[in-house]
């Protein structure tokens, strides 16, 4: 199957959870609030694989923002008069899909659609021991401010270049 990343909206955010906390540590999960309100964000460019059915398998919240900048934990989205960067708040695939492509086909549209409004990086917050998952993507190790303590001493801030397409 060929899994089509939609728009992720508001209505999503019941499944979104369900997601959320098959896939993370308690401390990591963040409240039905907090997603509402980061889906109402003009910044916001997050993303969802539904299956057959139209159940949510898996998400990328993400938005438009600055290099160096860290949306804190269970903190929202902050819009910036002229963002460089996707920045990938969470990717999440529910672990009976795990394997199956989902979150390459997230990141392929997030790649292209950062690339479409001119953004020339793409960041994160890597946590759970997932370095190795963002390097296999190209990510790597960089500065942050200090909002990344949010997340704990083992957090890491990752950015890779996005190359454009020619």
């Amino acid at each position: 199957m060929r899994w089509q990343p939609q728009p992720l909206g508001p209505s999503d955010v019941p499944d979104l959870l369900a997601v959320q906390a098959a896939c993370y540590d308690a401390e990591f999960l963040e409240g039905a609030a907090v997603y509402v309100r980061r889906l109402a964000n003009s910044a916001q460019c997050s993303l969802a694989v539904r299956g057959d059915d139209g159940v949510l398998l898996a998400y990328l919240a993400a938005y438009w923002s600055a290099r160096g900048a860290v949306t804190p934990l269970h903190g929202d989205f902050a819009a910036r008069d002229t963002p460089d960067t996707l920045y990938l708040h969470d990717l999440a695939v529910h672990p009976s899909h795990a394997g199956r492509g989902l979150a390459q086909a997230l990141l392929g549209a997030a790649w292209q659609q950062a690339r479409a409004e001119g953004m020339d990086h793409a960041a994160l917050v890597s946590v759970q021991g997932t370095g190795a998952f963002w390097q296999r993507h190209g990510f790597a190790p960089a500065v942050a401010d200090a909002a990344l303590e949010s997340y704990g001493a083992e957090a890491v801030y990752m950015t890779r270049a996005l190359t454009p397409v020619l």
